[in-house]
């Protein structure tokens, strides 16, 4: 019997990403509101940006959600 394919097991090692925290955790907010389920819906987006980019076959760019409180930056 084949054990069972978690998400951790499809991707490699966790990668950094640097982005400051003002557009990080709105990306985050962003992206739920697409993709309301799963573990990690900027790691989803950011891969599918990545495919889109690379020109992979089939790929397109990643679904945007409507304009939300993450549209408008912070002021300090």
């Amino acid at each position: 019997m084949t054990p069972e394919t978690t998400d951790d097991d499809k991707y490699d090692v966790p990668r950094r990403f640097r982005a400051p925290d003002d557009e990080w955790f709105p990306f985050g907010d962003a992206t739920r509101a697409v993709h309301p389920e799963g573990r990690s819906p900027r790691a989803k987006v950011l891969r599918e940006f990545m495919r889109w980019y690379m020109r992979r076959p089939g790929a397109k760019l990643p679904e945007r959600p409507p304009a939300g409180a993450w549209s408008t930056p912070k002021q300090n």
